[in-house]
């Protein structure tokens, strides 16, 4: 089954459990696929899915500071209940060292030696971790292992 099929199929049973948060977060989820897919007039593989997935996790932690500030309770609890009915689609995250790791190895392959060759590390990381990992978790990693 696809990743397109298991959404469509979870967002099916999120609405006869009446569990509102899953099903919209869900349907968030395949209407940002429909709509790349619209756009590029190609069909997404799974790879694709998560990737829209990702970014839309991302959209959903990067505004968590914002409601953290305003101090409404309510919608920071309905944003992490996306975050993790999101988190389930994506591959298992990678841990601060495995991400160490991958950097190190991405600084040896390039020659980097200072913070000017960001983009080359970046570059070498990205498609290795792709859904895997936040990219500015890795941009961390890299200015604290080049500085």
């Amino acid at each position: 089954m696809s990743l397109k099929e298991r959404l469509l199929e979870d967002m099916k049973l999120a609405m006869r459990d009446k569990d509102l948060i899953r099903k919209n977060s869900i349907q968030m989820v395949r209407s940002a696929v429909l709509q790349v897919e619209k756009d590029s007039k190609t069909t997404l593989d799974d790879d694709g899915v998560i990737e829209i997935i990702a970014k839309e996790v991302k959209k959903r932690k990067d505004s968590l500071p914002e409601f953290e500030k305003s101090g409404r309770q309510e919608l920071i609890d309905n944003l992490n209940s996306e975050i993790q009915v999101l988190m389930h689609y994506l591959p298992q995250q990678l841990s601060e060292d495995e991400l160490i790791t991958i950097v190190k190895d991405a600084i040896e392959k390039t020659g980097a030696s200072s913070i000017r060759d960001m983009g080359k590390i970046m570059q070498a990381v990205m498609p290795q971790i792709k859904g895997r990992a936040d990219g500015k978790a890795v941009n961390q990693i890299v200015n604290r292992l080049l500085n």
